[in-house]
């Protein structure tokens, strides 16, 4: 059972949630460019997500911040304060590896109490806060278990206890769920959301799963060769990516060649952006048996469908030979559909935009 009322305002309140600056870090192995002049600033309580694909630089630039990695260039901030060359003990940042890292010989409580016994806290102090803590991340009746005797799920949640046991500043997390499952990964996503809401702390995660980052996130910071791509609101860095690779990295989308603003000779319009192509996501195209009487409409055959339970995916082709994807309700489909028969695409103008 988890606790409720008055001591949840309590815990919460005791966290010091910071505010992190990053100015022009840059960060070289040798001849190689991990990060490259990234600027950005994390704000107190907020969840950032660091996403990329293997290789961009977030597990490097997090390495940073927690101040176990020394950055070749630039100057980072809390609240103000320059902690560039702070160590990282200093710094008392919360971490979460994707590993876990418990203590095998330790039970669940003795894992949690630890970074409370090396701050030399109170016999009452730890007790009280390792409480606390077990309820919060629902481990009640699991604190004299060691780590073997738990499910990966169980571990994940000592884990996220004995890192934010000591009220942090703040909760650095290096792709934690890598290693659960599907369906537990869904249930630590709600946990994380939960957890963050109740101890307001700052909270900086690293993920390569575009559909994790989009749930947790207040703010996404892209990145792409050890650069910055787009710093956003999950909504804005799907719907309104700052180039054509965080278009493509968030998520399937349809992207239509122009020439003099037309796809194939049909007028195109959009709401937002500029240049030499016009995207659009699949779940935003409609399907039509017929040419719209107006609008954006693009004719097409019907190559293939790929049926996904309550959505259905629709492969189309256009007549000079671009494909294009729709998703579809099921409930919703035409019937009569098959590969080979003439259909139209069409999407509002404010779905669609140029890159």
């Amino acid at each position: 059972m988890r606790r409720t009322g008055k001591s949840r305002v309590t815990k919460a309140a005791e966290i010091r949630a910071a505010e992190i600056g990053a100015h022009q870090i840059g960060k070289t192995f040798g001849r190689f460019t991990a990060l490259e002049d990234i600027s950005l600033t994390i704000g107190r309580g907020e969840f950032l997500t660091l996403l990329g694909p293997s290789g961009s630089g977030k597990t490097t630039f997090l390495m940073i911040l927690s101040g176990f990695e020394a950055a070749t260039s630039g100057r980072l901030t809390l609240n103000g304060q320059d902690v560039t060359q702070m160590p990282a003990e200093d710094r008392a940042f919360g971490m979460v590896f994707q590993g876990y890292a418990l203590f095998p010989h330790m039970t669940v409580e003795e894992n949690i109490a630890f970074p409370l016994k090396v701050q030399r806290r109170g016999a009452a102090d730890i007790k009280r806060r390792v409480a606390d803590m077990v309820e919060m991340v629902g481990l009640g009746g699991h604190g004299h278990k060691r780590p073997s005797g738990l499910s990966g799920g169980q571990q994940q949640r000592v884990a996220l206890a004995r890192a934010l046991v000591y009220a942090p500043p703040v909760l650095l997390l290096d792709e934690p769920f890598s290693a659960l499952d599907k369906n537990l990964r869904g249930q630590m996503q709600d946990e994380m959301r939960r957890l963050h809401r109740e101890t307001g702390t700052t909270f900086v995660f690293v993920t390569h799963d575009q559909s994790e980052a989009l749930a947790l996130s207040t703010r996404i910071a892209i990145f792409e060769k050890g650069r910055l791509q787009q710093v956003a609101a999950p909504r804005e860095v799907y719907e309104r990516p700052a180039n054509r690779f965080v278009a493509e990295f968030l998520g399937d989308i349809n992207i239509l060649p122009l020439v003099d603003g037309r796809f194939e000779g049909q007028a195109v319009r959009a709401d937002a952006g500029q240049g030499a192509h016009l995207a659009i996501r699949p779940e935003y195209m409609q399907l039509h048996l017929a040419s719209p009487a107006s609008g954006n409409a693009i004719a097409a055959s019907l190559q293939d469908l790929t049926y996904l339970g309550a959505e259905t995916r629709l492969s189309l082709r256009s007549p000079g030979g671009v494909d294009l994807a729709l998703s579809l309700p099921t409930a919703q489909l035409p019937a009569g559909l098959a590969p080979g028969v003439a259909v139209w695409a069409s999407w509002p103008d404010d779905r669609g935009f140029f890159l």
